[in-house]
């Protein structure tokens, strides 16, 4: 049975569990096991990204917890936001590739999604929530944030997104950035939390 190595950050009112091989298979709850259960639940969503991006993902896991960081007011606030100390780390070849197809295909799947989506998504239970346009602006928007931490400042979202992976597989990591382990996996993470969250609001 493959093991999937957890980073659990823990804030004090919301808790994140992030696979750190696989960038953006992450979920959160309230407390760590219920984190971990939910990050299991996703498996099978996530698995879609792993196939477009042409590599194997395993059907029979066990998440193993191999750090857990104090979280911060970001945590609380909705976003992984700490930095796991293996993301920090020098990228070796083979890993920067590989974070550069799972960055693209967890933008393919959003892509996907929104292709789909009504242009309406289903309110809240008290009618609140954004439609699919607003959603997708607001990830171009933390997307334009996300890729200055790694040296990238365009403005144009899908050269941005070119311009993104292209650091992420060059491997260089840039002085008082984000680390590229870690960029990769907020904004895998990003991407994929709204996709899902357009997918089970679509009517």
């Amino acid at each position: 049975m493959a093991k999937v190595r957890v980073c659990v950050e823990e804030g004090s009112k919301r808790v994140f569990a992030s696979a750190l091989d696989w960038p953006g298979w992450c979920r959160s709850a309230k407390n760590e096991a219920e984190a971990l259960l939910a990050l299991a639940a996703y498996a099978s969503r996530y698995e879609r990204v792993a196939e477009a991006a042409g590599l194997p993902f395993p059907r029979e896991f066990a998440l193993e917890v191999v750090e857990r960081v104090p979280g911060n007011m970001t945590t609380d606030f909705g976003a992984p936001a700490i930095v796991a100390t293996g993301e920090a780390e020098p990228l070796k070849a083979p890993d920067s590739r590989r974070l550069g197809v799972l960055m693209r295909a967890a933008w393919g799947v959003l892509d996907s999604v929104v292709t789909m989506a009504p242009a309406e998504l289903r309110k809240g239970p008290r009618g609140g929530g954004r439609n699919t346009a607003q959603l997708i602006e607001h990830v171009h928007g933390a997307e334009d944030a996300y890729a200055r931490k790694v040296g990238v400042k365009v403005k144009d979202p899908l050269e941005r997104r070119v311009a993104f992976v292209a650091v992420l597989e060059g491997g260089q990591e840039r002085d008082g950035g984000w680390p590229l382990r870690y960029a990769a996996r907020r904004a895998a993470w990003h991407a994929l939390d709204h996709a899902w969250e357009i997918e089970d609001k679509s009517e």
